[in-house]
């Protein structure tokens, strides 16, 4: 085990993606300093290493992928370790980013494509050809994962069945494509962008399309870590809660491009990321670059709030693609992970928006909404799926047992 960090300085493990931003520019920007903590940030290369690194108490805490700190909290291919979730990094942020020819194939007209539109073609491409393609994704337990699930199946199309879908570090995503060892990649920023840049790939879809507001990234920590550094923990919420508030701002768009873009953090091309970090994406070589509003999503509508209905509905997801039974006691488990009571007592008192409530109907919202709050004031937007079927967390085991694999 790593030797006990000091008070105060909390160790961060994050992979090179843009979603990563808001604890980089926390540092960078003296947001963590102003709350009287200090990150020291470590970049790993795949989100196995991320895990093993927080695990074994390298690390303090982790950008993670959501699905992942539910999946080691319930035992999921290793020993059950408890994880907490206080804060959301953000939402939404992935592309499902397709070889040339297929793109074409699929997705005709151009642009970003309809999802049912897409996944239509996509299942008669398979019809016709006779011969499965293989999707590359970041984890097993990733939402990328299971997002690209949910869209093939509802559409018609078999995961593991029609489609092969393998697991790829997210640095070699492009690589991988262009290598023409996978057919389609889903994967975050910058690397749908490179793929696209080198002419091995083509943005067919945004991940956005198919859950508006689909939960991505999470800080996420031991809970022993967590509760014996609760003050800690609490100052961090607050230093990227800022973050994000500045991140957010079209003012200082080139300047967090440029941090991001370091060798340290992402050591990529400071243009990708600003195309990415404001919204735009060019989806084919030569094209033009198209804006697409929230492709990334920061901060509005309390997209930082570790909504328990979220951890719930990704719990849905494992048990239907691990081919599980609903679990009353993991899916207590899996909702515990995300803590909004540590969020609220981070910021209950600072002006910032607090929900009044921590759970809500997933995707149950087809345009502006106004809802009760603790303090402050939100509207919520848009936040369905792309076949409008909502989920109640009440409802949890009957959405689950509603569902199947194809």
């Amino acid at each position: 085990m790593a030797s006990e960090a000091v008070s105060g300085e909390l160790t961060v493990g994050f992979l090179p993606l843009v979603d990563a931003c808001l604890p980089i520019l926390a540092r960078e920007h003296g947001f963590a300093e102003a709350e009287g903590i200090s990150l020291r940030l470590v970049r790993d290369m795949s989100w196995a290493t991320v895990l093993d690194r927080l695990l074994y108490g390298h690390s303090d805490a982790a950008h993670m992928v959501a699905p992942l700190a539910i999946a080691t909290t319930l035992g999921r291919g290793r020993p059950a370790q408890p994880l907490s979730v206080p804060f959301v990094l953000g939402l939404n942020g992935n592309a499902v980013t397709m070889r040339p020819d297929l793109a074409r194939a699929v997705n005709p007209a151009g642009g970003l494509g309809d999802p049912a539109a897409v996944g239509a073609a996509l299942k008669a491409h398979l019809a016709q050809t006779g011969k499965p393609l293989r999707f590359g994704v970041v984890h097993r337990y990733s939402s990328h994962n299971y997002m690209l699930r949910y869209w093939l199946a509802a559409c018609g199309v078999r995961p593991e069945v029609d489609v092969e879908i393998t697991t790829i570090a997210p640095p070699f995503c492009a690589d991988a494509l262009e290598f023409g060892e996978v057919d389609a990649i889903c994967v975050g920023e910058p690397w749908n962008s490179v793929a696209v840049e080198r002419g091995a790939g083509e943005i067919v879809l945004a991940t956005a399309q198919i859950w508006r507001r689909g939960v991505e990234k999470v800080l996420a920590l031991r809970e022993p870590v967590m509760e014996e550094r609760r003050a800690d923990v609490e100052a961090l919420v607050r230093a990227l809660r800022k973050a994000g508030e500045h991140f957010v701002d079209p003012v200082n768009l080139d300047a967090n491009a440029a941090i991001l873009a370091r060798a340290e953090y992402l050591d990529g091309n400071a243009g990708l990321i600003r195309r990415a970090i404001s919204d735009r994406l060019l989806l084919a070589q030569g094209g033009q670059v198209l804006h697409y509003p929230d492709f990334m999503f920061q901060h509005r509508e309390a997209a930082n709030f570790p909504w328990v209905s979220q951890a719930e509905w990704l719990y849905s997801q494992m048990v239907r693609w691990d081919g599980l039974r609903f679990d009353s006691g993991d899916a207590r488990k899996a909702a515990r992970v995300f803590r909004p009571d540590v969020y609220r007592s981070a910021l209950l008192g600072t002006g910032e928006p607090l929900p009044g409530a921590s759970s809500k109907v997933e995707g149950s919202l087809g345009g502006p909404t106004s809802v009760s709050m603790q303090q402050g004031v939100i509207t919520l937007e848009n936040n369905r799926f792309f076949d409008r079927r909502p989920f109640d967390p009440a409802l949890l085991q009957s959405y689950i047992e509603s569902q199947s694999q194809t």
